[in-house]
């Protein structure tokens, strides 16, 4: 009786360690349930919004970097309005005709730090759409100048992040189907 006592204890006490050993899954930080859309600046009401002649130029001055045709991060290619529309490794980023459930807006507009893009330099944490750039694309008064001792050697410092009026300009094109 002892030996089926032991037997049933060693089998439930491994199933518990089983049990408690899986880890919990990871929250997926693309998760556009989780951002406040209301923080997003309102549309533009310029109409006959296009990739090629309005939003291209934006991603060109801060996005593709990263989300150039060489090495994509996170497979999401923004060099080309097809790259943009159809994601990257997490999945689709813009819902044409709906900005606001739209993930690439949440992530350039800044209003949520683990989505903001481009990222805020370590230590530091993004601010609303607009605040890391002036209406002219000029660094704002907490950002370190290029060359600044602030900025790791062989480092290039981040690229600067879509204005308020930027974002609402690709929250235009996008409500108006991506064209």
């Amino acid at each position: 009786m002892k030996i089926a006592t032991l037997f049933a204890a060693v089998i439930l006490g491994a199933a518990l360690s089983s049990a408690v050993a899986q880890p919990e899954p990871q929250e997926n930080q693309w998760d556009i349930s989780k951002v406040d859309a209301s923080k997003l600046p309102a549309p533009s009401t310029q109409a006959d919004v296009t990739f090629a002649k309005d939003i291209q130029p934006l991603f060109k001055a801060s996005c593709l970097r990263c989300h150039g045709a060489d090495r994509p991060r996170g497979g999401l290619k923004l060099d080309s309005r097809e790259g943009a529309l159809k994601g990257g490794h997490d999945g689709k980023m813009i819902v044409s005709g709906d900005s606001a459930k739209s993930l690439l807006v949440a992530a350039v507009a800044r209003i949520s730090p683990r989505i903001a893009m481009p990222p805020a330099p370590r230590g530091r944490r993004p601010g609303a759409a607009g605040q890391g750039a002036g209406a002219a694309g000029a660094p704002s008064a907490g950002t370190p100048p290029t060359g600044s001792t602030n900025q790791p050697p062989n480092r290039l410092p981040p690229p600067p992040p879509l204005t308020s009026d930027q974002v609402a300009l690709v929250r235009a094109w996008i409500d108006q189907g991506a064209k």
